[in-house]
């Protein structure tokens, strides 16, 4: 299974790619998207959405796992993140890939096993799940890449629940 996490941003998308054999977990790639600050959130977002569809046609995942926006007290910046998160969503969605959403909490406890993790710790246990020397960056990639590893194991808590019944 392969799987393309996103880490959505109105400027910068964090993506990352893994791919799970069944007995081993690997990156396949990772990186930050970005664009001119100084374009219009429409175009900043048009940019990204077509540099996010060559993704999806060069690694054809069988699913993308996005990152919801995080709601503090900023709505209008959790506004605007969301409609980075919508463009990741329909990159896949016009493909007929499935698209899962994870909240930053529901990562940290997934890939970190402590829901109030700090960015460090969720950082450094993606490095350890994917066998990584170093933790990846930036930052957008490697919570790109937490929350594929996310989804992956909701898979396998999926499949072990399956297993049970």
């Amino acid at each position: 299974m392969k799987i393309l996490g996103v880490d959505p941003g109105t400027k910068v998308v964090g993506y990352g790619v893994i791919e799970d054999t069944g007995s081993s977990v690997s990156m396949v790639e990772c990186g930050a998207l970005t664009c001119k600050a100084s374009l219009s959130v429409s175009e900043r977002l048009c940019i990204l959405y077509n540099q996010l569809c060559e993704i999806v046609s060069r690694h054809q995942p069988d699913v993308v796992a996005v990152e919801q926006p995080f709601m503090g007290k900023n709505v209008a910046s959790a506004l605007a993140v969301g409609k980075a998160q919508a463009i990741a969503m329909l990159a896949g969605a016009n493909r007929g890939i499935p698209v899962y959403e994870y909240t930053p909490a529901q990562i940290k406890q997934r890939v970190a096993d402590y829901g109030a993790s700090t960015k460090e710790q969720v950082q450094k246990m993606v490095s350890l799940q994917l066998g990584l020397s170093e933790v990846p960056e930036p930052a957008d990639a490697a919570d790109a890449l937490a929350t594929a590893l996310c989804h992956l194991a909701e898979v396998h808590l999926e499949n072990l629940l399956r297993e049970q019944a």
